[in-house]
């Protein structure tokens, strides 16, 4: 085996231009989801699938979900796969199509949908998020093809949509299908989060909440405020008095990085238009990433008790509503052989040990451990997912292909 993925390791190494291009040709599709503004990932989703053919993958299955929202009303899920020797298992790596907003246009040193190249990185919106490890498993399966190189069990590169907002109509749909692709004893990797070290393995997840507050109260002139109620300021206080959940659910667990359950005021909306007018009306939004210990049910408990105070104090209404109620999933054993496995092919490529740990930010591994299926998430990556000059460092799709690579090979 050594022999072997030596010859692919170097196979790879030669790949280098041909993945910054693909980096290129991906990131001119803005794949935005419909709920974050965009018209899906269907044209991406294309553009790839032509680009796998020219490469010469041949066996394609589509798992495509209806969504009315879209253009073409489709959200694409598919795959594409090479055989292997054992059928006893499959090995399944999964990437999201789907990329979030650009955010503010004056924070990006360059169009954010045109990729460039600087200093051993190439920059613009979804390079690393997806795309990073998008690229290096499809380079990584093409060095097998490309060697004449039959792997052990078949490998599956699956390409999901809608990972970004809810997950409905990327895995959750595929989940939901009559038939059941996956498998308990398949080896699942999902490239969505780790670390710059390329250490950590993913093996357990948060519980997340995505919460809107909407404040109702009475809109008035601005040098009249005993004739209205003013919603913002309500709301202001609403925000200030949920930072008591941190004391409410403040338990520890240092398997996770942050160790506690966070809880983040974060997008705020427009209320009125101009300055002299006292607001009827505020909304603004929270991300909670709870631990597994706590349930997603106790703490909309503990947030109505904090809604119904600033309701009395302020005489407004507030109404809360979840734009994600993703309870905490099972995690994966710290020794399922798919943690093993990528041990194997981490220490091999990179040259360090490994370890299992859990985060908090979500990804499709959550929906696949609900389910029974052991999945594990790993990346070698310097996490600059939604950031504006969002940045792939190219050794690091050269490396991870590998680990890829290695992880193909293993019987």
């Amino acid at each position: 085996m050594n022999d072997v993925f030596q010859k692919i390791s170097h196979r790879i190494d030669t790949y280098r231009d041909a993945m910054v291009d693909l980096q290129k040709e991906l990131t001119v599709v803005p794949a935005v989801g419909p709920l974050n503004g965009g018209d899906g990932e269907m044209l991406k989703a294309r553009l790839l699938k032509k680009l796998l053919t020219e490469m010469g993958f041949s066996i394609f299955r589509h798992f495509d979900a209806p969504d009315g929202s879209v253009t073409g009303g489709l959200r694409p899920n598919f795959l594409t796969q090479l055989p292997g020797r054992d059928n006893s298992r499959r090995i399944w790596v999964i990437t999201h199509l789907d990329i979030v907003p650009p955010g503010e246009p004056g924070l990006w040193s360059s169009d954010p949908y045109k990729a460039y190249v600087k200093d051993n990185r190439v920059y613009g919106r979804g390079t690393e998020d997806n795309q990073q490890d998008m690229v290096a498993s499809i380079f990584a399966a093409r060095a097998l093809m490309d060697e004449g190189v039959l792997p052990v069990h078949p490998v599956n590169l699956f390409f999901v949509a809608d990972e970004e907002t809810s997950g409905g109509k990327g895995l959750y749909h595929v989940l939901d299908l009559p038939e059941k692709i996956f498998d308990t004893n398949d080896l699942i990797v999902v490239p969505d989060s780790g670390n710059p070290e390329g250490s950590l393995i993913e093996i357990a997840e948060k519980g997340i909440l995505w919460l809107e507050f909407k404040t109702t109260g009475k809109q008035c002139h601005g040098s009249k405020p005993q004739l209205g109620v003013n919603a913002f300021t309500a709301a202001s206080h609403l925000v200030t008095k949920l930072a008591r959940l941190r004391d409410i659910f403040n338990a520890s667990d240092p398997l996770f990085d942050p160790p506690a359950s966070t809880f983040e005021p974060t997008k705020k909306e427009a209320n009125v238009g101009n300055i002299n007018t006292i607001p009827g009306e505020d909304i603004f939004y929270m991300d909670c990433r709870i631990l597994p210990q706590y349930t997603l049910a106790d703490v909309m408990v503990a947030i109505g008790e904090i809604t119904k105070e600033v309701e009395k104090e302020f005489s407004v209404q507030i109404e809360v509503s979840p734009h994600q109620y993703v309870e905490p999933a099972p995690p994966t054993p710290a020794d399922a052989p798919v943690v093993a496995a990528l041990e194997r092919a981490i220490e091999k490529v990179y040259g360090l040990e490994p370890f299992p740990g859990g985060v908090g930010a979500g990804t499709v591994a959550a929906y696949l451990r609900r389910r029974g299926y052991p999945a594990a998430v790993w990346s070698k990556t310097d996490m600059n997912a939604h950031q504006p000059d969002e940045n792939c460092l190219i050794d690091n799709m050269l490396g991870n292909a590998k680990v890829f690579a290695h992880l193909f090979l293993q019987g």
